[in-house]
Formats: C-alpha cells, structure tokens, sequence
C-alpha cells in the first residue's frame, strides 16, 4: 500500500511551493489569514530572509539550524523541509519542519511546560523528618 502523499486544502505540497503568497494567505485560517494579511513586522521578515539563506546552503549539502525567539511566526510552503531551533524559555529545541505543520505556528512545536512528575519528598518536608538520623 502506497504512502499517502499529504495534501494542504487538497493542494499537494508542491503546488503550494509555487503559488503566489496572496493566493496561498486565502487558503489558512482565518487567525492566521489576518496576521498574514497585515504583512510580516521586521523580526519575522528578517528571519524568513534566514530561513532563505538556510533552503539556499541546503541545496549546497550544509545543514543549517536557524534559531529563533520568534514563536508567532506561522509555518509556510517554502520553509517544508528546513530545521529550526525555536525558543520555549529555556532552551532552543531543534524541529525539522514537515509539510503537515503548513499554516501552523511555531510556538506549537516548542511547547513551554513540562509535565509536573512528583517524587518521594525529600529530608525536611515534614515535621516528622526532623528527627529522621542522617546516614
């Protein structure tokens, strides 16, 4: 059985490489559509010129990790198959983009809280530890 080729709105992934942007902001939803539409600020639209500079030295065989604090920047066609460290805080975690996160944000990728796992409580979390002898 032959793998499913993924699909964008019905449109395959090379068909959205080469549609024009304005044509592409019609087809996401409506959040993202709006944040498109009002045009890219500075820091988006520097690190889309790294993402570019990044899909350039790919071509050369170089793997490139560009890193970014930029969570609100949305996943587009021309960015599928890069590698970006996106910030969560503390650390920049390194995702490669794939065709299914077109038209999600990156902030999604790079999620901020980790589950809370409890342990035993340690000496000194109880009255009763107090008098526990130390080994």
């Amino acid at each position: 059985m032959a793998k499913k080729e993924f699909t964008y709105r019905g449109i395959p992934v090379e068909e959205l490489q080469k549609m024009p942007m304005d044509k592409f902001i019609s087809l996401l939803p409506s959040r993202q559509r709006r944040s498109l539409k009002k045009g890219l600020p500075p820091e988006k639209r520097k690190l889309l010129l790294r993402l570019r500079k990044a899909k350039d030295a790919a071509k050369n065989g170089e793997s490139v990790v560009v890193r970014t604090h930029c969570r609100d920047m949305i996943v587009l066609p021309e960015m599928v198959g890069l590698t970006v460290g996106i910030y969560n805080g503390k650390e920049f975690k390194v995702v490669e983009i794939k065709p299914e996160m077109v038209g999600h944000f990156f902030g999604e990728f790079a999620l901020t809280r980790r589950k809370v796992v409890h342990s035993a409580p340690g000496i000194g979390a109880t009255k009763s530890s107090m008098y526990v002898p130390l080994k």
